[in-house]
């Protein structure tokens, strides 16, 4: 319409020719005269009438005469639902319209065309197309629900999920005390249930219990909401940050939750959980199967004809919940899991490892290999595998009193007796294990049999300290007699320094 008003105004304002009009309007000459010609015989002249814009002019020029269409036209809606099927293409809805209407059926491009131009008519969150089965879309209601406890009248916020199916948007929803990973992963598996089945994707909203690090490129997915994925063999797909766009769907089946069950338990108190789960529970057929507006069916019809058929089955065994976190191993070949504390092999010392916790087990996985496996509560704070320590360690383990008097006894009693001795006389059985050690290198050194006699004599003098013993074989006095040590005081020469028995009275 831009266009023939510059004509206009160059023809009858300017008093060009229709060639030089031609030229400046980049038109040819047969163009310009077939427009002069239009508006004359619809009388429109120059100066345009005021408040003739380009609508106007249009409507002067170009009259709409519809006339009746001799072809049928097709339920677009119906087109619609059917597209969300998987292998349903519009190629196939055409032949099966051909097939119906013969020759008042549209060629395959017009019918093409008429579908695309109906769908950008329809709303925005009709825009996706959303297959049968492939998309869960999950979110939670920004409203809380107040939960009186009976005894102490505490009141607390439960929060309510919420989960659609795309396809059909058939909707879920039940309340949880907290958006936590532990509540967020046993609501996805009430969903599952009420499913009958698992859809392709799940595309939830980027809170910290499903994704780690809400990165609109590469997103990280919660451990534990990952490794859920796979047991029920789907896959995890968040919406990016700040794009409701992209949840559609969860935004609309939030909005219908909060106003057809919520909206409708205002008024009422509840006292537990349970109780506020089973009002909502009955409240969610009456959603689902109410029909949509302006249309014949519900949410339940189109849950049975096209999700529920493309869902794939649940696995034979409910998902075990698991937490998982990172821990490095110190000096000890220990991990510290919630102040408790497991062994790994002394090798990964340094190493960062993953660690699964269950309700009964740790697992610890270096590189997805499994490395060690432990009760998660035992008797005591410390949970130590003897394989994982080293050589030495496991050495020093296995000592025990015991050990060190069988040892002992094989060389001698005198022998014996001083590790008896070295044992007793300590705070602890342990604290005596290096003397006792000491001992077993001495006989390496010098011969068992040196060991039993330097015993005795150190039991003789009552020195039965390691360094005394290793002294007495270190001069050789293990070989000398006791008898002439005996006598040593008798043959000392009489001095006024050397006292004797009757001094002391």
């Amino acid at each position: 319409m831009r266009q023939i008003t510059e004509i206009l105004r160059l023809k009858y304002e300017a008093k060009l020719s229709n060639e030089k009009v031609a030229r400046a309007c980049g038109v040819s000459k047969g163009v310009v005269c077939k427009y002069l010609h239009l508006a004359a015989a619809k009388g429109v002249s120059w100066p345009l009438p005021d408040g003739t814009d380009e609508v106007r002019l249009e409507r002067l020029l170009f009259p709409a005469t519809e006339k009746p269409s001799r072809f049928a036209k097709p339920d677009y809606f119906q087109v619609h639902q059917e597209l969300k099927r998987k292998g349903v293409t519009l190629q196939l809805l055409w032949a099966e319209h051909v097939t119906v209407h013969e020759t008042r059926a549209y060629r395959y491009t017009q019918y093409c065309h008429h579908y695309r131009q109906w769908r950008k008519k329809q709303r925005r969150s009709m825009r996706q197309v959303h297959r049968a089965g492939e998309k869960t879309f999950i979110d939670y209601c920004g409203p809380t629900v107040p939960v009186i406890c009976r005894h102490t009248g505490e009141i607390r916020q439960a929060q309510v999920f919420v989960a659609v199916l795309g396809a059909s948007s058939y909707t879920y929803a039940e309340a949880t005390w907290t958006q936590s990973l532990s509540d967020w992963i046993a609501s996805h598996q009430r969903m599952f249930q009420f499913y009958e089945g698992v859809s392709e994707l799940l595309i939830p909203d980027n809170l910290l219990a499903g994704v780690t690090d809400a990165n609109r490129y590469t997103p990280v997915i919660n451990t534990t909401y990952a490794e859920m994925a796979v047991h029920y063999q789907t896959a995890v797909l968040p919406a990016r940050p700040r794009k409701p766009k992209d949840k559609a769907k969860a935004e609309v089946a939030v909005q219908v939750v909060e106003r057809w069950i919520l909206a409708r338990l205002r008024h009422h108190t509840f006292f537990s959980l349970p109780e506020l789960n089973q009002a909502i529970a009955e409240l969610l057929p009456d959603l689902n199967e109410r029909h949509f507006q302006g249309q014949s069916v519900s949410r339940r019809d189109l849950y049975e004809q096209l999700d529920r058929p493309a869902l794939r089955p649940l696995p034979s065994s409910p998902y075990a919940y698991a937490e998982w976190c990172k821990a490095k191993p110190g000096i000890d070949y220990h991990i510290s899991v919630n102040k408790r504390f497991y062994s790994v092999p002394h090798a990964l010392v340094g190493q960062t490892l993953d660690v699964r916790l269950t309700a009964e087990t740790v697992k610890v996985l270096y590189k997805g290999n499994r490395v060690a496996v432990h009760a998660r509560y035992g008797p005591q704070r410390f949970s130590t595998l003897v394989d994982h320590m080293p050589r030495s360690h496991r050495a020093h383990r296995e000592w025990s009193p015991g050990r060190f008097l069988r040892w002992a006894q094989d060389i001698g009693p005198c022998t014996r007796q001083v590790v008896q001795q070295q044992l007793e006389n300590r705070p602890h059985p342990e604290h005596g294990y290096r003397a006792c050690l000491g001992l077993l290198n001495l006989s390496r050194r010098y011969s068992k049999a040196r060991l039993e006699k330097a015993c005795e004599r150190a039991l003789a003098i009552r020195s039965i300290n390691y360094q005394s013993i290793a002294s007495i074989l270190k001069q050789g006095l293990d070989q000398q007699t006791l008898e002439g040590d005996a006598h040593l005081q008798d043959d000392l020469p009489l001095h006024d320094n050397v006292r004797g028995a009757g001094y002391y009275h």
